[in-house]
């Protein structure tokens, strides 16, 4: 243990050190652009004609990110932009010249997507910190693209209410877009100074020109950004917005029919320029695509990814530290049932309903972010049934639970930061309670070149007994150059435990990791791009000290001057491994053999209108008969700019693997099974217009596993035949699962969404059965078959007081054009 609390003091001393480090990077020379203020909005039409634009200033010499980093746009190209402000927000008119406008590549794809398109794309930091950063994304087709830009990581899950409006001309396009200070954070200060960068894409040659030059051998893209000037003393409009929603259901399942008819509220407010609350009132998730759910056999609970809007838009700085995972919020139930004699559970509850939830975020002037997230859900139960005297009784499986997570992360030195983070579970009654708390650095040097990083965190549990566990970590890392290396140590001890809120797998480690990368920073040959990385791996078992696995992977990446793309890959155990969580017993391990590893993969250019994917992995034990092969296959078609078809399908086959079967008279059984495991996929979207959508999505999830022969496991982690265990553990598991949506954006932020849903899943205790057999089963199982309709509308605070005459904040519809201070006329 006293490895924990040296690593944990050079954490601590890292954090309380990490102030006192130099607050200015490097002088890059930063674009500037001062912009002036208006009286008079221009109208959203992608035409700039207005008044206001024959005198805007012009942000233009944009320079190429990639392929070659550094070379100025040629003039054929050539790239304009104009940027003005009112009270209300900024706006942009950029000019994209193209001698070709006939073959301006403008796919129609939902919101949120870029396909086959050109786009212009604005990068702007309200609080100039090179950190986080909005992306707004138009493209040559008008659909809008919006995220969140974190330390070069995007969340694209955040939704705004913004205006743009595109127009194809006789040289080239054009694209008019209005962001309003409603949908921007920056600091409560009379004169502004932001963070811009602006970037094109010329689809035809797959080339990106950026405002603002970007140094492709360090740092991320937003680190490079300019700057923006003459924003001053605005008066923001208050920033309250409302979406309420109604919706209709018509299930049925098992041939049971039920009517549901929900409404419920979103709201917004600014509580200041920096903070905004969000807070979901009778919420309702029915209309979340289903879950790609599997058959799963390994010693941990399958982590899946989140569809719900509300857990996914703006929650940038929940994540911190991983602490939270958001499908614990109205998941599973954390209880079980106490049976008594002639008792069956008749009905047990798949999630837990949420009665209301709220976030609120921002961050200071002093570059002082802070989170805090609390939701409540209700008490759930299960239904019971007395099969002797046919009564029914309930039994609490989940009490009313709170869950709060509180973040604070302090950034400074101009790109590194440090975080402190904490989250709560507190559940009615004696049930369970939890709590994490983790401090997280990230700290980089003003060269730009080296990142150092640290952690420490802790979890405690309270059951019937209470528990306390920690984690640590502490690397470096070359963030620059063609050569790259990192290194790293973390650890877990057994008894660290955030699934009450987060997710944890593996516990009771110590890892050691090493990396090697080489990389072009430049085009070579007929290559485009190279990327090589080399990855080791050794990691023990804690208590009782154990060697556990010693890992070496290779992958490789390339992408040719006609954007092929393929790669490969190897990885091997040369010494095998102790696998200590198989078992499923502490303190138990089963010894694996030796393996090794490769997969190659190919990807060819998504310009054309067939593009394929496939992807190959074989894994060869030492141990004869077993090995494992997977097949991917993706082909892709693109009818026209409306309508394309995706296909998948995956075969994977694993022979002779052994694993965790049972536990029974105090044995540990384990298994050698053959794996079978076929997926399809199907998608078909068609694009009416950049408002409206009809997608289709299939999924058939199909995998047996049959058993040859039993073993109990030993203490020294050997295997030893065992003839007489006689249970049957042969399974066929299928999953199926249709969404038909058709999806209209009627309205900024307005959406209509008509859904049908089938599922159909079935598990029975047998293999080898023949494929009509198998959907003959399948059909025959219980189905869901679900219609249901949404309307969410966005309403503005000062729109609606504008109807009511109430405000001086004018009205935004089209219909009053130039008559009213503002005019958009395109929506989303």
């Amino acid at each position: 243990m006293n490895g924990f609390y040296k690593l944990t003091t050079i954490v601590f001393f890292l954090v309380s050190t990490s102030f006192t480090y130099s607050q200015k990077v490097d002088s890059i020379p930063r674009k500037k652009i001062t912009i002036p203020k208006i009286t008079l909005a221009p109208k959203i039409d992608g035409v700039l004609n207005d008044e206001v634009w024959a005198s805007a200033p012009i942000a233009t010499d944009f320079v190429e990110r990639q392929p070659k980093n550094g070379v100025p746009i040629p003039d054929s190209l050539k790239t304009e932009v104009k940027i003005v402000y009112d009270d209300l927000g900024i706006y942009f008119g950029a000019t994209l010249k193209d001698p070709q406008p006939e073959k301006i590549l403008r796919e129609l794809t939902e919101r949120d997507q870029i396909e086959n398109d050109d786009f212009f794309f604005i990068l702007l930091n309200g609080y100039n910190d090179r950190q986080q950063s909005l992306q707004f994304i138009v493209t040559a087709a008008g659909v809008q693209y919006d995220a969140k830009m974190t330390n070069g990581n995007e969340d694209a899950s955040w939704n705004g209410v913004w205006y743009s409006a595109v127009q194809i001309t006789d040289d080239g396009w054009v694209a008019e877009i209005f962001i309003p200070y409603a949908e921007l954070r920056f600091p409560n200060k009379n004169i502004q100074v932001w963070g811009l960068n602006m970037e094109r894409e010329f689809r035809r040659s797959r080339t990106r020109y950026t405002w603002s030059p970007v140094d492709n051998t360090k740092g991320e893209f937003s680190f490079y950004d300019g700057e923006i000037y003459g924003i001053e003393n605005v008066k923001t409009p208050t920033r309250l917005s409302f979406q309420p929603y109604v919706s209709a259901y018509l299930n049925d399942y098992d041939g049971k029919s039920e009517t549901v008819f929900n409404g419920g509220l979103d709201l917004k407010y600014g509580i200041n320029d920096a903070f905004t609350l969000d807070m979901i009132l009778v919420p309702d998730f029915g209309q979340s695509k289903f879950d790609d759910e599997i058959l799963n056999l390994s010693a941990f609970e399958t982590q899946y990814e989140e569809n719900r809007g509300f857990f996914t838009e703006g929650t940038e700085l929940f994540t911190k530290g991983d602490l939270f995972y958001s499908r614990r919020v109205g998941g599973y139930p954390s209880g079980d049932v106490n049976l008594e004699e002639n008792e069956v559970v008749e009905r047990f509850p798949a999630t837990v309903k949420l009665i209301n939830a709220f976030k609120i975020s921002g961050r200071t002037d002093k570059n002082l972010g802070i989170g805090i997230f609390n939701a409540i859900t209700e008490r759930t139960y299960a239904d019971i049934l007395n099969t002797e005297t046919n009564t029914r009784r309930k039994e609490l499986v989940e009490p009313l639970s709170n869950y709060n997570i509180l973040v604070l992360d302090q950034r400074f030195g101009g790109n590194s930061s440090v975080s402190f983070v904490n989250t709560n579970v507190i559940r009615e009654g004696d049930y369970r309670d939890a709590n994490a708390t983790g401090m997280y650095l990230d700290l980089i040097n003003k060269k730009n070149t080296l990142n150092y990083t640290a952690s420490t965190a802790g979890s405690w549990v309270k059951d019937n007994t209470s528990e306390f566990g920690m984690e640590g970590s502490a690397g470096i890392a070359e963030i620059s150059g063609s050569h790259r290396f990192s290194a790293e140590i973390n650890f877990r001890t057994k008894d660290y435990n955030i699934n009450d809120l987060g997710y944890s797998s593996e516990t009771n480690y110590i890892n050691y990791y090493g990396y090697y990368g080489y990389r072009y920073l430049q085009p070579k040959g007929f290559l485009n791009n190279l990327n090589l990385n080399f990855n080791l791996n050794y990691t023990r078992r804690l208590e009782t000290n154990l060697y556990n696995v010693f890992k070496f992977n290779f992958n490789s990446n390339f992408v040719t001057k006609k954007f092929t793309s393929f790669g490969g890959g190897f990885e091997m155990t040369p010494f095998g491994a102790n696998d200590i969580y198989e078992p499923r017993v502490e303190n138990w391990y089963v010894t694996t053999p030796a393996y090794y590893d490769i997969w190659v993969w190919y990807s060819s250019d998504y310009r054309k209108k067939f593009a394929l994917d496939v992807n190959l992995e074989f894994n060869k034990f030492n141990q004869i008969a077993r090995d494992y092969i997977e097949v991917e296959i993706r082909p892709r078609y693109r009818i026209s700019d409306k309508w394309k078809l995706f296909f998948g399908t995956d075969w994977i086959f694993s022979d002779s693997e052994e694993g965790f079967v049972n536990l029974k008279d105090q044995n540990i059984i384990f298994g050698r099974r053959d794996r079978n495991t076929l997926i399809n996929s199907l998608e078909s979207q068609y694009i009416f217009n950049n408002k409206m959508a009809l997608n289709l999505a299939f999924r058939h999830y199909y995998s047996e596993v049959e058993y040859s022969k039993f073993f109990t496991l030993q203490d020294n982690g050997g295997l030893l035949d065992n003839s007489d265990y006689l249970l049957n553990h042969n399974t066929t598991y299928n999953n199926w699962n249709i969404d038909l949506r058709f999806s209209w954006w009627f309205a900024p932020g307005s959406q209509l969404t008509l859904l049908y849903q089938n599922s159909i899943e079935n598990s029975i205790a047998e293999s080898g059965i023949s494929f009509s057999n198998n959907f003959h089963d399948l059909f025959d199982a219980p189905q869901l078959n679900s219609f249901s309709l949404r309307v969410s509308y966005y309403l503005d605070y000062n729109r609606i007081g504008s109807w009511l005459g109430k405000n001086k904040i004018e009205d935004l519809s089209p219909s009053k054009k130039r008559k009213k201070k503002m005019n958009l006329s395109s929506g989303i």
